[in-house]
């Protein structure tokens, strides 16, 4: 599968990674959950992938990378960042654009994905707009 520029821009997000950083106060969070499939057998060493730079990325709050029990080759990606300007910044890190790249050839498609807007749970800490 040939995956066009508007593909991989809208797979970015789920290729980011990091799980530090607290929400900034009287900012809007921004999140995005979605499906990515990886392409037959090459599940695992997409996860690999998406799992390797899960630290230094400023702003993000989360990244979770989770298998689809039901499906041997969905991966679900649920992200908290302490605003969308922290999350498009992301895309330009040296670490963010060797993921995709890498990552790239082993992503068969995506589906399922939405933009949240995050307000408190486990781990984070609520914004105040």
């Amino acid at each position: 599968m040939t995956l066009s520029r508007r593909d991989l821009l809208s797979a970015g997000p789920f290729m980011l990674a990091a799980a530090t950083g607290t929400a900034r106060q009287g900012a809007r969070m921004y999140g995005l959950i979605g499906k990515m499939m990886a392409v037959e057998g090459k599940r695992d060493e997409l996860v690999t992938i998406l799992l390797a730079s899960v630290s230094g990325m400023p702003g993000c709050l989360s990244y979770v990378v989770a298998t689809d029990p039901a499906d041997p080759n969905g991966i679900w990606i649920t992200e908290a960042w302490d605003s969308q300007a922290s999350h498009d910044a992301s895309l330009q890190l040296p670490a963010v654009k060797a993921a995709i790249a890498m990552g790239r050839p082993l992503i068969a498609g995506f589906s399922n994905s939405t933009v949240t807007t995050p307000v408190g749970g486990h781990g984070l800490v609520a914004s105040r707009a």
